[in-house]
């Protein structure tokens, strides 16, 4: 119902328990029978507009919480990568795509670090991969 509804030119906000920005897409698609998959992914990748992922860590100083957010814009390389299937290649785009507002949470993450608002090891616990993690933040 959603997807026809965002077909007709309806906004549409949905939320789901996923880890990251990739996760959700596959989430919507694998509710629907394999038979009906790849016309689910088409209908997706011609109406999607974003997809925002966030997770609270406690800040560095231990007195409140600071969001992370992962950002996923639906350019026309994700959508290409949505309606092939092609889910797993869509952090390598994200992590490319700054100029069209995306970013990873890992990249959010070291940033936040960076800036003294996450310590080290609360971003690390909450990073999707603590080697991206590790190789962004660096000396950090």
């Amino acid at each position: 119902m959603a997807l026809t509804a965002a077909e007709t030119g309806h906004l549409v906000f949905a939320t789901l328990h996923t880890q990251d920005a990739a996760q959700t897409i596959d989430r919507v698609v694998d509710v629907f029978p394999t038979e009906q998959q790849e016309q689910v992914r088409a209908q997706l990748a011609a109406t999607l507009q974003g997809v925002v992922c966030q997770t609270l860590c406690k800040t560095a100083d231990g007195r409140g919480r600071v969001v992370a957010t992962e950002v996923l814009m639906a350019t026309p390389a994700i959508r290409n990568l949505v309606r092939e299937g092609k889910t797993h290649q869509i952090y390598s785009a994200m992590q490319a795509g700054a100029a069209h507002g995306m970013h990873t949470l890992d990249q959010h993450l070291a940033d936040l670090v960076r800036r003294g608002r996450v310590t080290r090891t609360e971003a690390l616990s909450r990073a999707n991969s603590p080697e991206d993690f590790s190789r962004l933040v660096g000396g950090a």
